[in-house]
């Protein structure tokens, strides 16, 4: 199971929400390149990058910290939010993003991500961010009438890479993440599934581990504030 630490950028800064909330933001770091660096140099072996304020807006903002953090890290990046075109798509994977997460058009264009699948092979994730069960979208504002499994089975012959399943509810809260409901979602479909959202202790890791059908977790700020020392979780997740 691949650990990937996060790095959620709003306004050029590494922040942390609260379910989702961007006027909940906490700021940990304000050098984006300089946090990924020190990730990379802990031995990560990907780094989880979104742009929030993008999110939001449906179409990138933070352009410079992606790219700080690009050229200050020589392992994989892996980009969601605000990701709405094949246009963007292909531009940030030009600028050396190695793969792209894409929510929002997952649910209102479809067809979008087949076609990002069929063209960047291995490149392309799609985000899964749930409430109660149902996804929702534009940056979290908007609740759909969508299930969590009816999403995934759109995209379940498309060649998607991973999906990245989140619990809004969970997400920043330290409350543990959800692994019965990941573990739920990667049972049903055969498209590898990352978890992310509350991720909150060694132990978390250790169960979803166990469910043995999850294939990364992204974590972020028990990272940052120590709850989760990432040596020890490297060690623990590689040693299995």
């Amino acid at each position: 199971m691949i650990l990937y630490p996060a790095i959620d950028l709003k306004d050029g800064a590494c922040v942390r929400l609260q379910r989702g909330e961007m006027d909940r933001a906490t700021v940990f770091n304000n050098d984006p390149g300089a946090q990924a660096k020190q990730f990379a140099d802990a031995g990560c072996d990907w780094i989880h990058v979104v742009d929030l304020n993008g999110a939001f807006e449906g179409k990138p903002v933070n352009a410079e910290a992606v790219d700080a953090i690009l050229a200050a890290v020589d392992v994989p990046v892996q980009l969601g939010g605000g990701i709405r075109s094949l246009d963007i798509a292909a531009d940030w994977l030009d600028r050396g993003v190695r793969r792209i997460v894409l929510g929002t058009v997952a649910v209102k264009d479809p067809d979008m991500v087949i076609e990002a699948c069929r063209r960047w092979p291995d490149q392309v994730a799609v985000g899964i961010d749930a409430r109660g069960g149902f996804v929702a979208v534009e940056g979290w504002a908007e609740q759909s009438t969508l299930s969590v499994s009816e999403l995934a089975s759109r995209f379940e012959d498309a060649g998607v890479a991973a999906i990245v399943y989140t619990d809004i509810d969970r997400d920043g809260m330290m409350q543990g993440v959800n692994v019965g409901a990941t573990a739920a979602l990667a049972a049903e479909t055969a498209i590898p599934v990352i978890a992310s959202g509350g991720i909150a202790s060694l132990d978390d890791l250790r169960e979803l581990r166990a469910r043995g059908n999850i294939a990364g977790a992204i974590s972020g700020r028990a990272l940052y504030d120590g709850r989760l020392e990432i040596d020890t979780a490297l060690a623990e997740l590689k040693s299995a």
